[in-house]
């Protein structure tokens, strides 16, 4: 009777020790799934960061350049020799100098042909999440590998005209008469002559 009692509370205390192995297991699982979600959570909020972040920069850029250009016959754009250029009164163009978010650091200068900046972009080469629907003035950023090549620049590759695939754009001299029409244009139409002998 003795020994049997003393069996049985051997065997609980074993169960329950499996029973507590696997709890903690479980919770083990659970902790880094919850951390993995959460590292996913944090760096989509930083690539929208960056992506706002970016986006007044270049747009910072595209009015310090149109404004110091402004009654004056130059050449090519303008860029400023510092981010801190941008924030100067009497007419700030960006509110303060970003850090890039994604990198926690200094951005990557893109220096234009006369030494200034010209565009900024992450030091991080990270996978982004966000591989397209990009707003307009960024949307050439759609399947980039890394954030490092999202460019934030003046002027934007975005900001090149769209041509529908498969369309060749025309020329806007009309073809003379017995010439053969591209395909996909149709063929101008000619005004009657009134009045003429």
């Amino acid at each position: 009777m003795m020994i049997s009692r003393r069996q049985r509370v051997i065997n609980e205390r074993g169960v329950t020790y499996l029973m507590l192995m696997f709890v903690i297991v479980l919770i083990g699982i659970a902790t880094t799934a919850a951390a993995k979600q959460w590292k996913a959570i944090v760096q989509r909020e930083l690539e929208a960061d960056l992506l706002a972040k970016g986006i007044e920069i270049q747009n910072a850029l595209a009015l310090y350049s149109t404004t110091i250009k402004a009654g004056r016959v130059m050449p090519g754009e303008v860029y400023p020799q510092t981010l801190a250029d941008l924030t100067r009164l009497p007419k700030p163009f960006l509110r303060k100098v970003y850090l890039d978010p994604i990198g926690h650091g200094e951005w990557e200068y893109v220096r234009g042909p006369t030494g200034g900046i010209m565009g900024v972009r992450s030091k991080s080469r990270e996978r982004p999440f966000r591989q397209k629907n990009f707003p307009l003035a960024v949307r050439h950023f759609e399947g980039r590998a890394t954030y490092r090549d999202w460019v934030f620049q003046h002027p934007s590759p975005s900001s090149a005209p769209i041509v529908p695939q498969g369309t060749v754009p025309s020329s806007g001299v009309p073809p003379t008469p017995g010439s053969p029409i591209p395909p996909g244009e149709s063929a101008p139409v000619t005004q009657p002559t009134q009045g003429l002998p």
